[in-house]
C-alpha cells in the first residue's frame, strides 16, 4: 500500500467574504473527491477570506498509481480559474518493511 499526501496552498483573489471563499473551496473539494476518488479537506487558513490550504490523501496499491493520482490532483487545481496556486507539496508514503 502506498499513499500520496498533497498539500496545496491557494490564493482566492475574488473572495470578498468567507462565504465566497467557501463556495470556491467546496466546489474544488467536491470536484477532486468525485473525479479522483481521493480524500480532501481544508486544513489551513479557515478564517482568512482569500487563502486556503487543502490536504489531499490518495491510497494506491502501487507507488506509480499514487503518484499518478497526485499529479492529476495538481492538474485539477491548476485548471481552476478562480484560484491561484501558491504552493504544492507532494509526499509519497511507503509501507515499512
Amino acid at each position: 500500500m502506498f499513499a500520496a499526501l498533497v498539500t496545496v496552498e491557494l490564493h482566492i483573489p475574488m473572495a470578498g467574504s468567507l462565504k465566497a471563499k467557501r463556495g470556491v473551496v467546496k466546489s474544488l473539494v467536491a470536484r477532486l473527491r468525485q473525479d479522483l476518488n481521493c480524500s480532501v479537506s481544508e486544513v489551513g487558513y479557515q478564517d482568512l477570506w482569500q487563502r486556503a490550504v487543502l490536504g489531499v490523501a490518495v491510497v494506491s496499491g502501487t507507488a506509480s498509481g499514487a503518484r499518478k493520482v497526485a499529479q492529476q490532483v495538481e492538474q485539477v487545481v491548476y485548471r481552476e480559474p478562480r484560484v491561484e496556486v501558491v504552493s504544492v507539496h507532494v509526499e509519497l508514503v511507503t509501507p515499512e518493511a
